[in-house]
């Protein structure tokens, strides 16, 4: 049965089309970005292209794509046009399909919905988490965000410097399964995506 991984982060810059690399390679999953906002030359369903090496990944075409670099709302307003939820539907696939998604949680798309919406109870989800002061509260408020949606399938993928108070205190209290962490690299290429993918692809079928 395939599985979708929607990938959420903390806050932004935290690591999600990163680990969307990863897990689409790991996977050998198909990708979707449904809102990309600014950037559109060099967009995150670019940057996951350039550094997955199967040959199976099939990249779908964001449901909308914005030519501003701020919240998808914001974004939208500036194009002349409003998000609507209803016209974001998910691309048919047979296989796995990664899922990435725009900021936090709680980013709104409209004066009603936010990127939570996006989310199924049947995904399974990945959290990530970069430290910072504030991280572990933002951390397990997304958690507790998404367990009150009865979103039971969520995982968590550290990223950066490793942090063992902080990391300690949100595995305790967010009880989620901890995927792996990504270190601070000098660099990412396919090499070191693949590397990830082996590392992380064994917990990744667990979930």
């Amino acid at each position: 049965m395939p599985k979708t991984f929607f990938i959420t982060g903390i806050g932004t810059e935290v690591g999600k089309t990163i680990v969307s690399a990863i897990i689409t390679e790991a996977m050998e999953a198909d990708y979707w970005k449904p809102i990309q906002a600014g950037d559109l030359e060099n967009s995150d369903a670019h940057k996951v292209q350039k550094l997955v090496r199967n040959k199976n990944t099939v990249f779908f075409q964001n449901a909308y794509a914005l030519k501003t670099p701020m919240s998808p709302h914001a974004a939208a307003e500036i194009d002349g046009i409003k998000i609507d939820i209803k016209k974001i539907k998910r691309p048919e696939t047979e296989k796995d399909l990664v899922v990435e998604g725009a900021g936090g949680l709680m980013v709104p798309l409209n004066n009603k919905e936010i990127i939570a919406d996006l989310i199924s109870k049947e995904d399974f989800v990945i959290l990530v988490s970069r430290h910072y002061l504030g991280s572990i509260n933002h951390t397990l408020l997304s958690i507790e965000a998404l367990k009150s949606r009865g979103i039971k399938n969520i995982g968590i993928i550290f990223s950066g410097e490793e942090h063992p108070t902080t990391e300690d205190a949100i595995k305790k209290i967010g009880k989620v399964q901890v995927i792996g962490r990504i270190e601070e690299e000098p660099y990412f290429d396919e090499m070191v995506i693949k590397e990830y993918a082996e590392k992380f692809r064994e917990r990744l079928c667990e979930m």
